[in-house]
Parts: C-alpha cells; structure tokens; sequence
C-alpha cells in the first residue's frame, strides 16, 4: 500500500483578508443566533408568568359548579353554561360548513384544475386571505349574512314551518329567525378559517408522492377514484390537523361575534339546551338551537373583564382557565388524529 506523497498536495491558502471576512460572518452568525434564542426565551418566560397569574387569579374561583352554571351578576354565582353551549353550536356548524368547502376546494385546485392564469390567480389571494384580521371577516358577516336573517325574520315568523327528522316530522311552533342567530355567526367563523382550512388542504395534498397517482392511474383507476382513494386516504392526517388547528382558532374569536352582535349577557342556552341528553331527548328544541340567539366564551371572558367589581376578575380568570382547556384538548386531538393516521401511511 502506498502512502500519498503529502509534499506534493497543494496547500490550501486564503487571500489577503478572507479570514477576516469569514471571522465576521461566523461572529454575526452567532449573534444571530443568540438573538433568536433571547426572543424566544423572552416570549415564554412572559407566556409563563401570564399563565401563572391567571391560574393564580382564578383558584378562588374555579370550581365544578363554575361550567354548570349560566351567568349572573352576582361573581359568586357567574358561570359559563351558555357560553360552552354556545360554542358548541358555532364550531359545530362552522365545522359543517368550512371542512367540505375547504377540502373540495384543495382538492379541485391541487388535483383537478389546470395551472393558468385564474388559478393562479385564486391561489395567491387564498394566501392573502388567511392573514386578514378577524374583524374584516366579522364586517363582512354583518353586512351580508346579518342582513338576511333580518330579512328573514320579517318575512317568516315560523308559525307554520315543520322540520323533517328522518321518518317523522317535528312542528317548529312560533319558531323566531333572530339577527344574531347561530347560523350568522357560524358563517362569518367559516370565512375565518376557510382560507387557513384551504392552504392546509393544499399543502397535504402536495405532500402525497406523485408516484402514487401514477401507479393508481396505470392500474386503470379513473381520475376520481385516485382521487377519492389513494390521495385524500394519503394526505388525511395533513387535511385533519389543518382542520382541527382552525377549529381552534375560530373557538378563540371573539372580534367578529362582537361585531354580529353576540350576547354578552345571557342566562339561556342556545335551544334551552343546557345538558347532552337533551340533544337526544328534544328534537324540538334541537332544531331551535341553529337560529336561537348566543354567547361564546370569549365574549363572556371579555364581559366579565369590563365589570366594575374586582370579583369578576377571578371569574375572567376562571373562564380563561376553562377557554384554554378547551383549546389544549382539541389541539391534543389533532395530534392523536395525526398520529393515528400516519400509521396506515406505507411511504
């Protein structure tokens, strides 16, 4: 074995004032990166001291007695019934209505629609929708939205309307559209995170290997059935943490239902329905609840921040609390949901 001739191998050498230059950028790169890490630790450590002082504000509060009860002057008695049940009614039907637009919707611009100008078009303004503030969206709400169900309750007044539940039918007696009903403000959250839902949507999609279209379509599959079988199943962990993480999002709004006109004092629920037996037990009532007026948590937490007495402080804190479990267990279930359907993925 031969040993390389080292004297030979030319020797490495910079130009006049190359090191210099190199020490610089190594120093400002470090800079930089010290600069980020105080940012970042600064944002938590002031994240902590808000969480800290929250839950300290509301341990003289939080009790169970506290998601059971609806609101009332007194702070004693104050509880957050009617908001829970009222955004429940909201993220369910602006969950109704956002996930198949939104996922339709990536799906024809991802799979379907041929690259050109409009498309193109549509999906730069698709970015610049989902940065747009909140309260544009609830304007929007107001103005179109708002204004037809006060139309509607002029022209319809419910006395002779009837709901069909399956094989049987419900009488909605005296049944009131009001301006500010459910289905308003589940609309305006869906412009919210439609955008969010869309992009989302998007990038799932884009992360599915082209090789298993190929394979689909050289197997005789059409379009639609690679579609429908091979890509969404691919891309579904992708779609649902973008759907959940904007279902979030939308629970945390409060600007465009202030803007709606939510109630921020309210001591019935939506539909009078106050427990989870009676969605079973009362299809009446069930179907009251879509146009029935509503609170929300956030617009509760914001009421109570305002009052004049400082007891309310520890019930904002309270419902803070209860607001911030709500949105930690969906977040929670976003990631069981990704992680359970990575595991069928074989690529």
């Amino acid at each position: 074995m031969s040993i390389p001739n080292t004297a030979a191998m030319p020797t490495v050498s910079f130009i006049s004032g190359a090191d210099g230059r190199i020490r610089r950028r190594l120093l400002m790169s470090r800079v930089f990166a010290w600069t980020c890490r105080f940012a970042t630790y600064s944002a938590l450590a002031v994240l902590i001291v808000l969480l800290v002082a929250i839950v300290y504000s509301s341990v003289g509060r939080l009790s169970p007695d506290f998601v059971t009860n609806t609101n009332s002057t007194n702070p004693v008695k104050a509880g957050m019934l009617a908001g829970l049940w009222g955004s429940f009614w909201l993220i369910l039907f602006t969950s109704l209505f956002s996930v198949p637009v939104g996922v339709g919707s990536a799906v024809y611009l991802e799979e379907i629609a041929k690259e050109n100008f409009l498309v193109r078009i549509i999906k730069v303004n698709l970015a610049n929708l989902a940065g747009v503030p909140s309260i544009v969206y609830g304007i929007l709400g107001y103005t179109v939205f708002r204004t037809s169900a006060a139309t509607l309750s002029i022209w319809f007044d419910g006395n002779h309307a009837f709901g069909v539940l399956g094989l049987f039918r419900v009488r909605l007696a005296k049944l009131p559209i009001y301006e500010d009903n459910i289905l308003v403000g589940a609309l305006t959250l869906t412009l919210v995170i439609l955008p969010t839902v869309i992009a989302a949507s998007q990038e799932a999609l884009r992360s599915v290997p082209s090789s298993i279209r190929v394979a689909s379509l050289a197997l005789g599959a059409t379009r639609w059935q690679t579609i429908w079988r091979q890509v969404i199943p691919a891309a579904l962990p992708g779609i649902s943490t973008g759907v959940i993480l904007s279902t979030s999002r939308a629970i945390g709004e409060a600007a465009p239902l202030i803007m709606l006109g939510a109630l921020s004092y309210t001591t019935m629920c939506p539909g009078n329905i106050d427990s989870p037996v009676k969605l079973l037990t009362r299809p009446t009532q069930v179907l009251h609840a879509p146009l029935d007026q509503f609170t929300a948590m956030p617009i509760e937490i914001y009421d109570w921040s305002k009052q004049p007495k400082p007891e309310f402080t520890e019930v904002a804190a309270s419902g803070i609390v209860v607001l911030l479990v709500v949105l930690l267990a969906i977040n929670s279930l976003a990631m069981i949901v990704r992680h359970y359907a990575s595991r069928r993925l074989k690529w």
